[in-house]
């Protein structure tokens, strides 16, 4: 088959245009759009060193055996080489199937998820029935709206050790059960009652972030649904369930991922509220922070690890939500 060329463009004649090159597609886009790239480049710059550089340092730090006493350090005037070598994946065999793997990592993985899922729950939970409570056309709303939204204006470390105070042994809470002849837990000693003060601290911090969130999606259903299905005889739970529910599950949708990222991660109150003295309390991310951290000689091979197997499960967990509500999506269309 012959294609005729014509001389003076250069172009095929009675054919298609050949499909330019990658090259060519970027240097197109590149003069199209340059200014779209000017506007960015500060930002992807601030993302590569604040982000990209520690994430691809901290996975060359998984393949190691890098700890505080054979990584480069400075003492005084003198300069010390690092000595730590290239293991492979030997961390992560040791973390995931080691002897003593589920006293290191399982047991606080078991924990930590049992931690997120309860979190979550109660923070949608609460949340959903205090937005359903402001929804309503009460007297005094916005001042009930500023006052519960207080506990998420405070700063966390202020609203941590104020808990931390009231948990205390003498503390207000304790104080209120003895008055009232009921047992006072050791809340800050025992596990089981650490890892319930853990729950509710982070319950309190957590609500009003959903409260708002959902409360925003309440608003944005549209009055005549709820008029048409009480025209149609629907009690006030099935306006709730086929009405408020399929109404907020955009917005629901989103904020319970980020409440599952949040809680996954929730580095603050754990250490905060018991630093290194629950380790029957410390999730994943407080686990990481102590063996790289809390620890003598610092094993920062292992703390890496550590984090690339949240962002690893993060990851994971993210892929497989999306896809479950596009499925679900899908079929409620259907």
């Amino acid at each position: 088959m012959t294609v005729a060329i014509d001389r003076a463009t250069g172009k095929r004649r009675g054919g298609r245009e050949p499909r330019p090159g990658p090259l060519q597609r970027l240097k197109h886009a590149y003069h199209k759009y340059w200014y779209a790239y000017a506007m960015i480049a500060p930002v992807v710059v601030v993302l590569g060193v604040l982000v990209m550089y520690p994430l691809v340092r901290g996975f060359y730090l998984t393949l190691t055996d890098a700890n505080s006493l054979n990584s480069a350090r400075r003492i005084g005037v003198n300069h010390i080489d690092a000595t730590y070598k290239f293991i492979g994946l030997d961390n992560y065999a040791d973390i995931l199937w080691g002897p003593t793997a589920y006293d290191r990592f399982w047991s606080h993985f078991i924990w930590t998820i049992v931690w997120t899922v309860v979190c979550v729950a109660l923070h949608y939970a609460i949340g959903l029935g205090l937005a359903l409570l402001l929804n309503q056309k009460l007297r005094g709303r916005t001042l009930y709206r500023l006052i519960l939204v207080l506990p998420w204006a405070v700063p966390t470390f202020v609203t941590v050790f104020g808990w931390r105070f009231m948990l205390a042994d003498g503390g207000v809470i304790n104080s209120a059960l003895e008055a009232l002849h009921l047992p006072a837990p050791l809340w800050l000693e025992d596990p089981f009652w650490q890892r319930t003060a853990a729950i509710m601290v982070n319950t309190w911090c957590g609500v009003p972030f959903m409260m708002l969130s959902l409360l925003g999606g309440l608003q944005s259903i549209d009055s005549a649904l709820y008029e048409a299905a009480e025209m149609d005889g629907a009690s006030a739970w099935q306006r709730f369930r086929h009405v408020t529910l399929p109404g907020l599950r955009p917005v629901g949708s989103t904020v319970v991922l980020l409440g599952v990222i949040w809680t996954f991660n929730q580095f603050a109150i754990i250490f905060l509220l018991f630093g290194d003295t629950a380790p029957d309390a410390q999730i994943l991310v407080t686990w990481a922070y102590y063996l790289g951290f809390g620890q003598q000689p610092r094993d920062y091979a292992q703390s890496a690890t550590y984090g690339v197997l949240l962002l690893s499960l993060l990851i994971v967990f993210t892929s497989v939500y999306r896809r479950w509500l596009a499925r679900g999506e899908q079929q409620l269309a259907i």
